[in-house]
């Protein structure tokens, strides 16, 4: 798929929002990507999974033995990636504040793993997850996502796979724009949800 088609079918499935925008790293945003809404097709899911399991495939040197994804957001596309890999698939969960591996998971044996996110904005909860991941056993040998919001600027580590990379502006809550200010900014990302 190119780019533009994966940004066709974000604005199909209405998950290519506009407004005033509180990120969950932080950022304030005029535009944003509802990773939930294009993802709840399952078709549409499946048919972004292969795609971006295609460009893992084609960049990752040697095999592939699991797809690790951060919960809330790389759920649902990490586990479509892992289906189209044919590999296991485990997720990551907050607890307080740190990445955990729980639910009886493991990362035995040095398995080379990807690590999935929906959308990548600075790349902090891919290096979160990425180090959680490594502190578990897991080799990380890649990492995929929808969107990379950075437009390549992220560092993560190791190599990131985008579907598409896309340069929206972005402010520090100290520098948001006039035209914002009179705007109620909506948080609807899942980090710090209680």
């Amino acid at each position: 798929m190119t780019p533009e088609q994966v940004l066709k079918e974000f604005r199909k499935a209405g998950a290519l929002l506009d407004g005033h925008f509180l990120l969950s790293s932080g950022l304030h945003s005029r535009n944003y990507l509802q990773c939930a809404k294009v993802l709840m097709q399952p078709q549409r899911a499946a048919k972004l999974a292969r795609a971006l399991a295609v460009r893992l495939q084609e960049s990752v040197t040697g095999e592939i033995d699991a797809v690790v994804s951060p919960a809330m957001g790389g759920l649902i596309i990490g586990h479509e990636v892992a289906r189209a890999l044919k590999v296991p698939f485990m997720f990551l969960e907050r607890v307080d504040g740190a990445f955990d591996l729980r639910r009886g998971f493991e990362l035995t044996g040095k398995p080379r793993v990807v690590m999935i996110e929906d959308i990548v904005t600075t790349g902090l909860s891919s290096r979160e997850a990425i180090a959680a991941i490594r502190a578990y056993g897991g080799r990380v040998v890649g990492a995929g996502c929808l969107i990379d919001r950075s437009n390549g600027k992220a560092k993560i580590g190791v190599r990131l796979e985008a579907l598409a990379r896309v340069s929206f502006e972005t402010f520090e809550s100290d520098n948001v724009p006039e035209d914002l200010r009179d705007i109620a900014a909506v948080k609807p990302g899942s980090r710090g949800l209680k």
